[in-house]
């Protein structure tokens, strides 16, 4: 944990048996969920708790925004750089799903993979 929220995974390296990875997202209020990317997998996310704008960026300088709030789904294609901001007062928690035994992501700063960090 950190002051701005963690990131808990689990895929094959620490549940072997399991097909898929998934990740619970904990972002405090006002911070976010640094621009990253996924380069194996879409991404699948239902909203547990709190208030997030999800900003994804699709080809060259265009990017959509939406708002989220609990028992909401969010979508995003693999590859898709995108951020989450916690815009409420309470912790944003979230539950991130992809069809795929290995969580794989890369930070848009580094570029480098980041497969089990906290925020």
């Amino acid at each position: 944990m950190t002051a701005g929220g963690n990131v808990k995974i689990v895929d094959r390296h620490n549940f072997p048996i399991t097909n898929i990875a998934a990740a619970i997202v904990t972002v405090k209020p006002g911070r976010l969920r640094e621009l990253h990317w996924h380069p194996n997998a879409d991404e699948w996310q239902y909203y547990v708790k709190g208030t997030a704008r999800l900003t994804v960026f699709t080809a060259g300088t265009h990017a959509s925004t939406m708002d989220f709030h609990p028992g909401d789904v969010g979508y995003i294609d693999q590859s898709q750089p995108h951020y989450i901001e916690n815009m409420g007062d309470h912790d944003l928690i979230f539950l991130e799903v992809f069809p795929t035994a290995e969580h794989q992501e890369f930070l848009w700063v580094s570029g480098l993979p980041t497969p089990h960090r906290a925020l």
